[in-house]
């Protein structure tokens, strides 16, 4: 059984930028979630979604627009469940940059990589294929996150 979280992400599926001068006004939402309330939908919004959809179930997210703070929330998990907080990193395992979604589980045409749902993947809410070589770590609500 999913969590709650993995069934408000779902109904965001589709959800994109806007080419232009436009914003796309829920990606304006998703950011309002984070100290950062960046006003463009092309400011990098992975984590302004996941602290989006954590706060419509009542827990509190990280306030963060940085996919790496999610590393220090809740409580971190060894084997990862289906709506688990997925950290990645991009550019080198060191490096600030990072990704984050929620794990759905493994890919069925790759045992080596992972299905993720998130925001910012290619410009939009998706579900992408991540090497599990990649995760910096998996987490899970503790119950310091209660709002």
């Amino acid at each position: 059984m999913a969590p709650l979280w993995i069934d408000i992400a779902k109904k965001e599926i589709g959800n994109k930028e806007i080419t232009g001068g436009k914003d796309n006004p829920r990606i304006l939402e998703y950011h309002s979630t984070t100290l950062l309330k960046a006003k463009h939908d092309e400011v990098p919004w992975c984590s302004a979604f996941v602290n989006w959809v954590i706060s419509q179930t009542g827990l509190k997210g990280t306030g963060s627009a940085s996919a790496r703070s999610w590393l220090k929330w809740g409580k971190g998990i060894a084997e990862p469940a289906v709506g688990a907080i997925t950290v990645i990193w991009r550019t080198s395992p060191k490096s600030r940059e990072g990704h984050v979604g929620f794990y759905l589980g493994p890919d069925p045409n790759d045992k080596s990589r992972i299905l993720v749902l998130g925001g910012n993947q290619k410009d939009r809410v998706s579900i992408a294929s991540y090497e599990t070589s990649r995760v910096l770590g998996y987490r899970w609500p503790s119950v310091n996150e209660a709002v």
